[in-house]
């Protein structure tokens, strides 16, 4: 989550200005400009009186990072690319986790796919706005709703109905068909992407996105050589619709996620995806799940199930921000295709597969994708968001952020003092 110390230290640290430098934080935090926009010198630190850090101490500093790149393939030798890079396994790995507790639970006699995600909503809402009010004030995060509900409660509906249409695939389609799938949501990022958020991606990127493309076809091909693609069902058109609705939702969803951890704080973002999640996943359960839930199989192994499933999809959740904060919702559906993987490993043990000699090999061609995903990139990888400003200006400046990362240069050359941002 977010660099706490440092949020509450640095003014412009995980808030962001409303109106004429409103913010929704707290006013005992300092962080409520007049709105003037103007400019003090204070020694050598450089701040508006709105507590942001000047535009063009902003600009300097983001140069000089970006000056650090001595040769194209630099930015895979940062920190900052391989925990990129660790943190979308961990996803994937998080990912596979919920498909095998809900196939855990399938095997029990228990398929209630809304019901069950409806915890992890609860969790969320639970733990981050929790702390969003604390941070916020009960006066300011009511104004927060009136102001911007309606934008939060659009992407809890893509979020969730993206998780009810792909469980629901793969109760009427093959795996095969249900995974082909999937590629669409890379397909409704890119397009989405480059056409509302102006992201125009460089010829490494493309080409990493088709190696791990090729990769998950290489998967998909071994499951079909292998007979393991669970055959052709009667209704499968049915559940290929299914599929289609829930790749367009998730990658719709990313993208706009993505756009809200880049302007807002992570915590008041999960905090308003559990809220409203609660509320249309709830309801999507009490319409569609009566039935499962009457005939569904309850006991001490279902509810460690539930747990399980529970405490994986929010460990998603929390770290899925960050690493859209710093990649992309691109990266981090390609991130997530080696879930495939893990899940033959996992299902070694668990369900008694066996592993064909064509997974490593995808697996590793993945891996070789997302590698060449930043290849002749910026030192701030995809951290640097277009629609941000060519300086960051309208982001918020939180972990993983080009904002923070420019903030700190300045820092280190001393043009911002360690108390301001």
């Amino acid at each position: 989550m977010e660099n706490k110390n440092s949020a509450s230290k640095a003014t412009g640290v995980e808030t962001y200005a409303v109106g004429n430098g409103e913010s929704y934080r707290k006013s005992g935090d300092g962080l409520e400009g007049n709105g003037s926009g103007s400019v003090e010198m204070t020694g050598q630190r450089v701040v508006t009186n709105g507590g942001e850090v000047d535009p063009e101490v902003l600009e300097h500093a983001i140069q000089a990072l970006e000056n650090k790149k001595t040769t194209w393939w630099a930015y895979l030798t940062t920190k900052d690319f391989w925990l990129v890079l660790l943190i979308g396994q961990v996803l994937a790995l998080c990912i596979t986790a919920t498909n095998t507790f809900s196939s855990l639970l399938v095997i029990k006699g228990t398929s209630i796919p809304a019901f069950q995600t409806l915890f992890n909503y609860i969790v969320l809402c639970a733990i981050y706005t929790t702390y969003t009010i604390y941070r916020y004030g009960m006066k300011k995060y009511l104004k927060l709703l009136l102001v911007d509900g309606w934008k939060y409660i659009i992407l809890s509906f893509m979020d969730v109905e993206g998780n009810y249409f792909t469980v629901l695939a793969y109760r009427y389609t093959n795996i095969l068909s249900a995974q082909l799938l999937n590629f669409w949501s890379i397909i409704c990022v890119v397009i989405v992407s480059f056409t509302l958020l102006r992201v125009r991606y460089k010829w490494a990127q493309i080409a990493g996105i088709l190696i791990c493309c090729g990769g998950m076809g290489m998967l998909l091909g071994s499951d079909h050589i292998t007979g393991s693609n669970g055959g052709n069902p009667p209704t499968q058109l049915k559940g290929d619709l299914f599929g289609l609705a829930g790749a367009t939702f998730y990658g719709l969803s990313n993208v706009f996620e993505e756009w809200f951890v880049s302007k807002r704080p992570m915590y008041e973002v999960l905090g308003m995806l559990g809220l409203f999640g609660i509320i249309i996943n709830g309801i999507t359960a009490a319409i569609f799940d009566r039935a499962s839930f009457a005939s569904a199989t309850w006991d001490g192994q279902v509810g460690g199930y539930i747990v399980g499933y529970t405490l994986a999809l929010a460990i998603f959740y929390t770290l899925a921000p960050i690493i859209l904060r710093m990649a992309s919702a691109a990266f981090f559906d390609i991130s997530l295709l080696t879930g495939n993987f893990w899940g033959v490993i996992i299902g070694i043990k668990v369900f008694g597969y066996t592993i064909y000699y064509l997974y490593p090999i995808a697996f590793v061609l993945i891996i070789l994708g997302l590698i060449v995903y930043f290849l002749a990139g910026s030192m701030l990888g995809d951290s640097k968001k277009p629609w941000l400003g060519a300086n960051q200006e309208e982001g918020v400046a939180g972990l993983g952020t080009a904002k923070l990362k420019a903030i700190n240069e300045a820092r280190r050359e001393g043009l911002v003092g360690e108390g301001m941002a």
